[in-house]
């Protein structure tokens, strides 16, 4: 089914994009798997390609483009090659929309010309120990003291974590006041008292940092609050949508890319004398997959669309992130059945993708949380 959301320009984007996969990335991906992180050269690569800050100002290095269909094919070809190390999406689609609506003149200045470049990489710590897709059940406080906000707490499973320039971190201003006393804060690198735990180690996106944060007494500026204290509850329930929709693109990308790899293999790989695809079983397994494929796709594109247009809601996003993350998660569970012994093998990018596709149920919110706010939804 061919796609009617883009236009020329997004298609020659896209062929940047996929110019700079194979020349930055691809032939250094696997080596960033075995490091658990990923250069910071390549950040500065896309900096200099343009893949950071699309949507910011131009006065501070970023496109000025606010179409957010150029982020959707960043994420769609990346996934689409098996990357995952960069985390440029936490970086463009999540923090990018607190940053260009939340920092002052001053704050854009101080740090926008960074995050274009890719000189500044930054992550978001909302996720604690004990506290993860209920983000009014944190525990990290930052109380005022003259100029400052003293902060305390941990995250955890934070993407971005090791190489982090800046981090917007989620703690209560106002422990008091339950969600509206939450407030948004960004902690630099080299701060005292703010330390970072080990690189986690993971099932798979071996690539991405990952880690645990430690705030101990630090004195953030009070320059540094982003936004209104107190809203950042409100602010966080906001962008929360954009961050559903990319964690959505990605899975659909994902499971386009398994299901392609897989008729390929069912065409080629030959039982009993003739190729597996031949056989019914088989064919029927693609055939409903190609189906639940498209029709999701269809279901993306028009969230796309909505959010192009600022519509898209908050319960639309939750259907999509609940259904495409699942749907990949079971695309690419029938790949590698399909693809036999040969699917259990690392060097085949249907066992990766296994792998690095299973945490898409889970963060962001969980399947669990995703049917909660549809549920609410229903006036129920």
């Amino acid at each position: 089914m061919a796609r009617e959301i883009f236009t020329a320009e997004h298609e020659a984007f896209r062929d940047v994009v996929r110019s700079f996969i194979d020349k930055e990335i691809a032939p250094h991906h696997g080596q960033w798997e075995k490091d658990g992180v990923v250069s910071r050269d390549v950040w500065r690569a896309a900096g200099r390609q343009g893949l950071l800050g699309i949507d910011m100002p131009e006065e501070f290095g970023g496109g000025g483009n606010t179409d957010y269909r150029y982020y959707v094919v960043l994420n769609e070809e990346l996934a689409k090659a098996g990357i995952h190390g960069p985390g440029f999406s936490v970086h463009n689609d999540i923090n990018g929309g607190y940053l260009r609506a939340l920092a002052t003149d001053e704050q854009k200045a101080r740090w926008l010309p960074g995050y274009c470049s890719g000189e500044i990489i930054t992550g978001i710590a909302m996720t604690e120990p004990s506290a993860g897709s209920d983000l009014q059940g944190i525990k990290s406080t930052a109380i005022r003291d003259g100029d400052h906000y003293v902060l305390n707490g941990s995250k955890t499973f934070i993407s971005n974590g090791i190489l982090s320039d800046l981090v917007i971190v989620v703690a209560k201003t106002d422990p008091s006041a339950g969600a509206h006393g939450v407030s948004l804060l960004v902690v630099e690198r080299g701060m005292d008292g703010f330390t970072r735990g080990r690189n986690l180690e993971k099932i798979g996106m071996h690539a991405q940092d990952t880690a645990e944060l430690f705030f101990d007494n630090v004195r953030v500026p009070a320059d540094n609050l982003l936004g209104e204290e107190g809203q950042g509850f409100i602010y966080l329930m906001q962008n929360l949508a954009r961050e559903r929709l990319s964690i959505g693109v990605t899975a659909q990308a994902a499971a386009e890319a398994a299901f392609e790899q897989t008729l390929e293999y069912c065409k080629t790989r030959e039982a009993f004398g003739r190729p597996i695809g031949k056989f019914q079983h088989n064919r029927f397994t693609l055939a409903e997959m190609k189906t639940e494929i498209t029709v999701t796709r269809a279901f993306t594109d028009q969230c796309i669309t909505k959010e192009g247009r600022g519509e898209l809601s908050i319960e639309e996003a939750a259907m999509l992130k609940y259904w495409s993350t699942e749907l990949v998660k079971n695309v690419v569970d029938r790949c590698l059945q399909l693809h036999g012994g040969y699917g259990y093998m690392t060097e085949y990018p249907i066992a990766r993708a296994y792998q690095d596709v299973r945490i898409q149920t889970i963060f962001g919110g969980t399947t669990e949380i995703m049917k909660e706010i549809i549920g609410r939804s229903l006036g129920i």
